[in-house]
């Protein structure tokens, strides 16, 4: 399971550090320049944003900067002085005691002042009115934040995000802890940025769960950190650059053997259309052939898609091809029979759904797995994750990277962590957070579909970790496409994924694809 060479991606953007990480990149980097260097930088790249999101402003645009205690307030500050030298006439709503300040926050906050820089207290209504804003700029809280937010401040964000203009997050927006994602504290409040620049690396948080809506658009400012700094980045935002090296055109002399055979399992009773959804998916996303294993009445066919051959799920040898199995399984004794028959089989395998909670129930079937020595690849949501872990969903939902890498390591498997930026993680510990998708994929049976397209993609050989990271990237790009094609987010159905990706299949093959 090749893994993105270390070195380029120490100043790369997609590369993605924990909080620990940063601090310890940040100390080592100021140990060899002055005091505040980097803030100076910080606040000139946030200057720099905030110019070309002011830039269709036509006559004196209106921007408030809430500045907190530490030196994220800092660098709202500096940022202050910097957009009041290229002209504008910036207001900073100070929101600290500045005799609790660290020393460089300090000396921004006496810099505003000796330039005439308009400061005033914090207070919820100046947010809200007179003013119209063309820019808030929230430099409430960085990356330290380990309370929620309350009290005046809380309110202070309320005010914030009930704004219609750009709001611009400095480093992270202030309420979200940029490691998981979540907004700290069971009742807590985060800024809702659409903007967030954040600095020397990007963090995970910013990406997944609660992230996405709360972050915006990122960017990275690396703030002239020396790369030697850096330590090797074990988590990385997705992108096609990721899986585009297992993408293969398609040779003239090929035929359906030559891509190979997906069996889709599931279809208990009352549960048809789950495999039906899955298989549909594999065989647009390029199986050779695609079989259905139904647990219960047997379909005569599919009158969508004919083309897929509907067998008795007893019936399969499980001895050929690839075999996903889960959707629509149900947990009966004949569901668990014939997960066990799959586990011992030697063939790549995709476990989804129904399949995943057998094995969060019976001990030996996880063990099974993990004992197997051929490709496996697990697409659990958040409550199937909480069972495989015997947590609940909020502690998964709290911390999906590690549980994510979890998950892997224990069953000896690839693992796409579904939910807002789906976590893929393998059992070394290294993992992607995609950066695909909208919540046009929170329907019914979307998860089916993707599984498919996973078997689909393993049936032409591609290696599992690409597999894995290629069928989530093109299943949440499905949907980003629907939504531009002015389709969702709301109705959309799962099977209108299914051409949608297969639309983007062919289009990355075409760009990305060598010959094999």
């Amino acid at each position: 399971m090749p893994s993105p060479p270390a070195n380029t991606f120490r100043h790369d953007p997609t590369a993605l550090y924990s909080v620990a990480e940063i601090r310890a990149i940040e100390g080592k980097a100021m140990a060899d320049i002055p005091p505040g260097t980097l803030m100076q930088r910080a606040a000139r790249a946030a200057a720099s944003v905030a110019l070309a999101l002011l830039s269709r402003v036509a006559d004196s645009p209106k921007v408030l900067l809430v500045a907190g205690p530490g030196n994220n307030g800092g660098d709202a500050l500096v940022m202050a002085v910097l957009l009041a030298d290229a002209g504008l006439h910036p207001t900073v709503m100070v929101s600290a005691d500045p005799d609790r300040q660290p020393e460089d926050a300090q000396r921004a906050l006496e810099r505003a002042q000796a330039v005439g820089v308009r400061l005033i207290a914090p207070n919820p209504d100046a947010v809200r009115h007179p003013v119209v804003w063309d820019l808030v700029v929230d430099g409430l809280f960085g990356i330290g934040l380990g309370r929620p937010i309350s009290g005046d401040l809380r309110s202070l964000v309320e005010a914030i995000n009930s704004l219609d203009c750009p709001v611009l997050a400095l480093d992270v927006p202030s309420g979200l802890d940029a490691d998981t994602g979540r907004v700290i504290g069971e009742d807590g409040i985060a800024v809702r940025a659409t903007h967030t620049l954040t600095f020397i690396g990007n963090k995970p948080g910013l990406h997944t769960f609660d992230g996405r809506d709360h972050a915006g658009e990122v960017q990275v400012a690396a703030l002239d950190v020396a790369p030697e700094l850096f330590v090797p980045a074990r988590a990385w935002l997705g992108s096609v650059l990721h899986f585009a090296s297992s993408l293969r055109k398609r040779l003239h002399s090929s035929h359906k053997g030559s891509y190979g055979d997906v069996t889709v399992i599931g279809g208990a009773h009352g549960m048809v259309g789950a495999p039906v959804l899955s298989a549909r998916a594999a065989a647009k996303s390029g199986a050779g052939r695609v079989f259905i294993g139904f647990l219960d009445e047997v379909l005569p066919y599919d009158p969508s898609q004919p083309e897929l051959m509907c067998r008795r799920a007893g019936d399969l040898e499980l001895d050929a091809g690839t075999i996903v199995i889960g959707p629509g399984l149900g947990t009966s004794d004949q569901a668990l029979a014939v997960l066990r028959k799959a586990l011992q089989s030697d063939r790549p395998l995709v476990l989804d759904a129904d399949a995943l909670n057998l094995l969060a129930v019976h001990a030996d079937l996880k063990d099974a797995l993990a004992a197997r020595s051929v490709p496996s690849l697990m697409t659990p949501h958040p409550l199937e994750a909480a069972r495989l872990l015997r947590l609940n969903t909020g502690e998964v939902q709290s911390s999906r990277l590690e549980a994510a890498r979890r998950i892997a390591l224990e069953c000896n498997s690839v693992v796409i962590l579904k939910g807002s930026g789906s976590v893929i993680a393998r059992p070394d510990g290294k993992l992607i957070i995609n950066a695909t998708g909208n919540p046009a994929l929170a329907t019914a049976g979307s998860g089916d579909v993707l599984a498919g397209m996973c078997g689909a993609l393993l049936a032409q050989s591609l290696p599992v970790w690409d597999a894995a990271l290629a069928a989530a990237w093109m299943h949440g790009r499905a949907a980003d496409r629907l939504i531009e094609d002015g389709v969702g987010p709301i109705g959309v159905t799962a099977s209108e994924l299914i051409p949608a990706a297969r639309a983007i299949y062919n289009e990355l093959t075409e760009q990305h694809a060598s010959r094999a």
